[in-house]
């Protein structure tokens, strides 16, 4: 170990411990200094040869450095002047760019706000067109526009608060249209309370033109429509009630009543109502015993009211059935035949008794072609011709009693022709003997005998009449 030259130290290239360890414990750390510093002029004598080999090379670098030095730091101040026109030019390019990424932000929001609009202005379109619908008092235009605006627009714009205010406000405008159109209801319900006696009176008028009409001339028309290949209408005794009134407000509330899923209230309120005002229809008027116009009024209005009640079954879906239909005309009809029966039967002249006769026998006629069952009011005339031939024979009593209290009893005498043929004339008498007389002439009879037969006569017109 104590030979280990300077080779073996440089040869060591990590871990010097083991090789100073050996040197140390051998003693031959003067003979290693004595080479290291051997060693070390050797590397003194190679670095001298060096430098001295590259010494101008080293020289000449050195200046070109120092030249480069001059000319970096020009280069320097130019990079400096060029960075500082670049900090000044890219100054208005920075704010020019922020300018514009503002710009797009603002772009991007407008186009946001675009869109939103887009999408939200059918919707306040529509709900303004609703509002404008309501303010018309058009509702079943304005529950349709409803219907669109909740079930396609406000979907869309489900995510913005003003669609949430309208939705709260839809219940509330149903509401609303309901009650208005209830009230207008309830208008034409008044309305209808008014005209029935007008439209009855029209409808009788109808029956009654159509009545006179003479059998030929209606043959000739059939054929001379039947030649012209023109249809003949076998209704044309139907009043068109809807000549008379407007009945559309019934129809929009049932339609108002059926898009709000309330149909069923909206046919059993109309079917109360219309009994109640069949009940004020059928009270009768005062004094209407020997008051003809109060008769015509009267029964005008029943006519007037069950010809409505036939338009309505005819042309307003279910609202009015045939089974309520027949219900409230049976109720009806037993209501008011008590009435005319008592009203009449309080009469006692028999012109008016007459009169009503005719009207009854009008409205039967009337009825009858609207379909309705008539039966109880042929009964009421049977007992109204009773109570009419009561009256005549009250009446022919006091006639023949006066007759009868002014008489002499005494042979009738005729002087002339004239008052023979007047007499002949009264009283249908034949004989032979007595035209060969000469006058004056006697007949075998007073002159009681010509008037109770012409009184007679004329209570058997009287009571043909009815």
């Amino acid at each position: 170990m104590a030979n280990i030259s300077m080779q073996d130290i440089e040869a060591v290239d990590d871990y010097w411990g083991p090789t100073f360890r050996t040197i140390l414990e051998g003693n031959s750390h003067d003979q290693i200094s004595e080479q290291l510093e051997g060693r070390i002029k050797s590397h003194d004598k190679d670095i001298e040869r060096i430098c001295n080999l590259y010494y101008q090379g080293f020289i000449d670098s050195i200046r070109e450095l120092l030249l480069v030095k001059s000319q970096a730091q020009g280069l320097n101040q130019e990079v400096k002047s060029l960075d500082e026109g670049l900090a000044r030019a890219s100054a208005g390019v920075i704010a020019r760019g922020n300018e514009l990424v503002k710009a797009r932000k603002v772009e991007g929001n407008i186009a946001g706000a675009i869109e939103g609009l887009s999408s939200c202005l059918p919707v306040l379109e529509c709900y303004s067109k609703l509002l404008r619908q309501v303010r018309e008092k058009r509702y079943y235009p304005a529950l349709k526009t409803l219907e669109v605006l909740e079930n396609e627009y406000l979907p869309k714009v489900s995510g913005y608060r003003f669609s949430q205010q309208i939705r709260e406000t839809i219940p509330r405008l149903k509401e609303n249209i309901k009650k208005s159109s209830e009230e207008d209801f309830r208008e034409f319900l008044e309305n209808i309370r008014k005209f029935s006696p007008r439209i009855g009176e029209i409808a009788m008028k109808h029956t009654k033109e159509l009545q006179k009409r003479d059998l030929e001339t209606i043959i000739a028309e059939y054929k001379q429509m039947a030649l012209n290949g023109e249809c003949v209408d076998d209704d044309e005794e139907d009043v068109n009630a809807q000549d008379l009134i407007d009945f559309s407000p019934i129809y929009r509330c049932l339609h108002i009543y059926t898009v709000l899923n309330d149909k069923e209230y909206f046919e059993k309120d109309y079917r109360k109502q219309r009994r109640d005002q069949a009940k004020l229809v059928l009270q009768a008027p005062q004094t209407m015993h020997d008051n003809l116009e109060a008769y015509k009024t009267y029964i005008y209005s029943i006519v007037g009211f069950f010809v409505v009640e036939d338009h309505v079954m005819n042309t307003g879906g279910e609202i009015v059935t045939q089974t309520y239909l027949d219900d409230l005309w049976s109720s009806s009809l037993t209501r008011a035949v008590n009435v005319l029966s008592m009203s009449s039967s309080s009469c006692t002249d028999p012109n008016i008794l007459l009169r009503i006769k005719n009207l009854i026998m009008l409205s039967i006629t009337t009825l009858k072609n609207y379909g309705y069952t008539v039966s109880q009011l042929w009964d009421l005339l049977l007992e109204m011709r009773d109570h009419y031939n009561e009256v005549l024979l009250q009446r022919w009593v006091n006639e023949f009693r006066e007759i009868l209290d002014r008489s002499d009893f005494l042979p009738l005498e005729a002087h002339t022709q004239e008052e023979y043929d007047a007499v002949l004339e009264r009283f249908p008498f034949h004989s032979e003997q007595l035209e060969a007389q000469p006058f004056p002439k006697k007949f075998p009879f007073s002159r009681m005998v010509p008037e109770v037969y012409h009184q007679a006569m004329e209570f058997m017109y009287a009571c043909m009449k009815f």
